[in-house]
């Protein structure tokens, strides 16, 4: 793929229109906006290093008295959902969870407990695809330390990674483990519950025109005055490199790649996607990115793509209304759903 420019998708409102993707990744010219004049304010943006991710919001505003209290609201909503579902924070309920939902029910807050109930939806509708249970064995893996575990530790636990064995209590708002040695990780779509709960106070706020992102998870809020928004999927060797650039208005997207938290050994990738079936990083795709209307779907839905694979992803994808995906395979290859199916095709 190498030397080749990017692509071009134009998302309109009602459905996502693929305008240029042809002869893999092909040369694709920039179609001109209408633009209209932005009224009096600007534009205001910040970063910042929150759930083990990198925070961007950006967002137009009146004054910059509103801006940046806005975005001190993001940025405070990320924390407190971070304090919430970290599985690195023992103080966390997510981790009261871990520790102690092997010997009886725990209580937890409303909010984590309805995540939680679905996440199993998700596994219901992925065929266990996706499955947070997968933290029983991915708590073995240290990307940082190039730690992973071997195939006979990895057998020992792939029985605790089973979502049907996660009892939810919705009168008590309990979660309760009937396998010893489970543990459960929100880290497949926490990240986009906390963009899509940073979109909803921004429109409280009456803010109409932003933009927020957590890692590969973005949520777009109205279009940039008469342009959409331009979100770079990036090449899976290079991060200085773009395979897509896709303009998006109201509209969520997530990325999920191989080259996220990883470590390569002996010409293998261990990456922190894990397929649940096996307990080893999932390898049918170097990247997949869903675009829909919330982050927690997308996020999820990218999670789940990964593992699949493009062609069992796709089939998945195509009952669910007002979703696409974008995959890039080992090869290099892009596959793509109907709904962004080049003109003509």
């Amino acid at each position: 793929m190498a030397g080749r420019e990017p692509m071009l998708l134009r998302i309109s409102p009602a459905k996502l229109v693929l305008l240029a993707l042809a002869c893999g990744l092909a040369n694709a010219a920039t179609m001109p906006a209408a633009t209209m004049v932005a009224p009096a304010g600007a534009w205001h943006q910040r970063e910042a290093a929150i759930m083990g991710t990198r925070i961007a919001v950006e967002l137009w505003s009146k004054t910059e008295a509103s801006g940046e209290a806005a975005i001190d609201a993001v940025m405070s909503e990320m924390h407190r959902v971070d304090e919430l579902m970290s599985h690195y924070k023992p103080e966390s309920q997510l981790s009261r969870i871990n520790a102690h939902a092997g010997e009886g029910p725990v209580r937890v807050d409303r909010e984590l407990f309805d995540l939680i109930a679905r996440s199993l939806e998700f596994s219901r509708l992925t065929d266990g695809a996706f499955d947070i249970t997968y933290a029983s064995v991915g708590y073995l893996y240290d990307y940082r330390h190039h730690v992973r575990p071997d195939e006979a530790q990895i057998e020992a636990h792939l029985s605790a990674v089973d979502w049907r064995s996660l009892e939810l209590d919705p009168a008590n708002s309990s979660v309760r483990f009937t396998k010893p040695g489970m543990r459960i990780d929100l880290g497949g779509f926490a990240k986009g519950y906390a963009v899509d709960r940073s979109i909803e106070l921004l429109r409280a706020r009456g803010i109409q025109h932003a933009s927020v992102s957590a890692g590969g998870d973005t949520r777009i809020l109205g279009d940039r005055f008469g342009r959409p928004w331009i979100v770079g999927i990036r090449h899976p060797d290079d991060a200085h490199r773009v395979i897509l650039r896709i303009p998006l208005e109201n509209v969520a997207l997530s990325t999920s790649g191989d080259y996220e938290r990883y470590f390569d050994e002996d010409g293998v990738r261990y990456h922190h996607i894990i397929d649940p079936r096996t307990g080893h990083s999932a390898s049918k795709v170097r990247s997949a990115t869903i675009i829909g209307p919330t982050a927690t779907q997308t996020d999820g839905l990218s999670k789940t793509a990964f593992v699949l694979g493009p062609e069992k992803a796709l089939e998945i994808l195509k009952r669910i209304p007002d979703v696409d995906g974008v995959f890039v395979g080992p090869d290099g290859k892009v596959y793509y759903t109907p709904g962004l199916a080049p003109p003509g095709k």
